[in-house]
């Protein structure tokens, strides 16, 4: 079975970018070494655990606290973030088999943005974590919109639309201001899709609102949710989606 779309919403961390954990550990070790304190990565890796159990996941650190990485894991290290960001583009990489898919679904007419949970360091292109990542990348032409709870900008021309502001995708009110904006292009939530990892803020708040789902569990395990669609690899997307006829 497949559906007809115009417009699908692709989830960053642990989704459209494979940032699996192991990865952290070397871009700690990284930063440390290129501050001149190889000394302390076992220290400051053991901080960073303590930050996931604080906060449940890798994600959701370097999304919603990366004050912390700064203040906890690097002792406020002046240079630390900027080095972090760094080695942060340095080992991060596309998920497995999402470039094809996301070709796939041009080729079909679909428009593509990146919803992300991004709630610091939000401006012009490229001065945050995930259009950085989509330049560096070379796929930042593939996408329309970054949409984030810090606002929106258009990857076509870098107009920033800060009604997203204060939004949140947990709460649904981003989904919202989403479907009103897609509305406004002649796309119905029905004809749109949202793919995330989690339940919580990528599934049933957008399910709520009228749009379809897909849960992406390729590497992370989540409990099963009521996505119309659960799938482990990007290349499952071209069985499950094709663009409006006509």
């Amino acid at each position: 079975m497949s559906i007809q779309v115009k417009w699908v919403g692709i989830d960053f961390g642990q989704t459209l970018c494979d940032s699996s954990p192991e990865r952290t550990y070397w871009m700690i070790g990284d930063t440390s070494k290129e501050l001149g304190q190889p000394e302390l990565i076992d220290v400051r890796c053991h901080r960073w655990r303590v930050l996931k159990e604080r906060y449940g996941s890798w994600v959701a650190i370097k999304e919603g606290h990366r004050d912390e990485i700064a203040s906890f894991v690097f002792d406020d290290h002046p240079d630390a973030m900027a080095t972090f960001s760094i080695m942060e583009q340095k080992y991060t990489k596309v998920a497995d088999g999402a470039m094809d898919a996301i070709k796939y679904l041009k080729e079909q007419g679909i428009e593509i943005s990146v919803v992300a949970e991004l709630k610091r360091t939000f401006g012009p292109i490229g001065t945050d974590q995930v259009s950085r990542f989509l330049i560096n990348q070379n796929i930042i032409d593939y996408f329309n919109e970054l949409i984030t709870p810090q606002g929106s900008v258009n990857l076509r021309d870098g107009y920033v639309d800060l009604k997203y502001k204060g939004s949140s995708k947990e709460t649904g009110d981003l989904y919202d201001i989403l479907a009103g904006d897609l509305l406004e292009r002649g796309i119905k939530p029905s004809e749109a899709v949202i793919m995330g990892d989690k339940e919580w803020s990528d599934i049933t708040p957008a399910q709520k609102r009228g749009f379809k789902a897909i849960q992406y569990i390729g590497f992370t395990y989540r409990a099963p949710s009521n996505a119309e669609f659960t799938i482990r690899h990007f290349s499952e997307l071209k069985n499950i989606l094709t663009g409006v006829k006509g």
